[in-house]
């Protein structure tokens, strides 16, 4: 089957894309730091840049749910358990075997069965439990005309404990995410999809006209 470069990654997907990760990374790095595990900026400017990141964050992701809502995007997001099984036999087995891909990309199904069902639920419980449990931490105490006031919560224990597992749950998607990007067709396709916009992909509309129309020579890819 013949193949063409297919834009398939629009502007503001890579933008917010891109900017999820940076901000990811640093408030996984300023929040680590805040835990004490080494110091960088120190304890007092990790927590200030820290929430800093946390309002951009929350931007972010309210923005983009309007423009997944209004451009019908969240669709690619929905899960589905068909050809699942098939997908983990090939990242377990059949990737190292050169196996063929179980399921095929378009502008229309970008992700397979498996990064359907891991992105939905990074987007409907770990990065809304890591967002929730940070905001409670902020504002545990909080300035009021009385004077300090606190939410009506016995300890920050559970909420600290909540906010460690989600960051630690958003590292080791990161850290898997940087392996599945190096098995597309070669190491640095997915990466270089994500930078452009374009992705060669199967052309099957393509091979259709050439099979109607046997002058057909027209053909970006073999």
């Amino acid at each position: 089957m013949s193949k063409r470069q297919i834009y398939i990654y629009k502007s503001f997907e890579r933008f917010w894309h891109w900017m999820q990760a940076i901000l990811i990374f640093f408030l996984a790095f300023t929040g680590f730091e805040i835990h004490g595990t080494y110091s960088f900026f120190g304890y007092r400017d990790a927590v200030r840049y820290h929430n800093v990141a946390t309002y951009m964050f929350i931007g972010l992701i309210i923005f983009t749910i309007f423009w997944h809502l209004t451009t019908g995007e969240y669709k690619q997001y929905l899960p589905t358990f068909k050809n699942i099984k098939a997908q983990l036999d090939y990242y377990i087995f059949g990737i190292f075997r050169n196996a063929p891909h179980p399921t095929k990309k378009t502008v229309l199904s970008k992700l397979n069965p498996l990064q359907k069902l891991t992105y939905f639920g990074l987007k409907i419980l770990v990065i809304p439990l890591s967002v929730t449990s940070g905001l409670l931490y902020m504002f545990y105490r909080y300035p009021s005309r009385q004077g300090i006031e606190a939410i009506n919560i016995q300890s920050l224990e559970f909420i600290a404990i909540f906010h460690t597992v989600a960051a630690i749950l958003l590292v080791i998607f990161i850290v898997t995410h940087l392996y599945l990007i190096t098995t597309g067709e070669t190491v640095t396709s997915n990466l270089r999809a994500m930078l452009t916009g374009y992705e060669e992909l199967e052309d099957a509309h393509k091979d259709e006209e050439k099979i109607s129309d046997p002058k057909l020579t027209t053909q970006t890819f073999e």
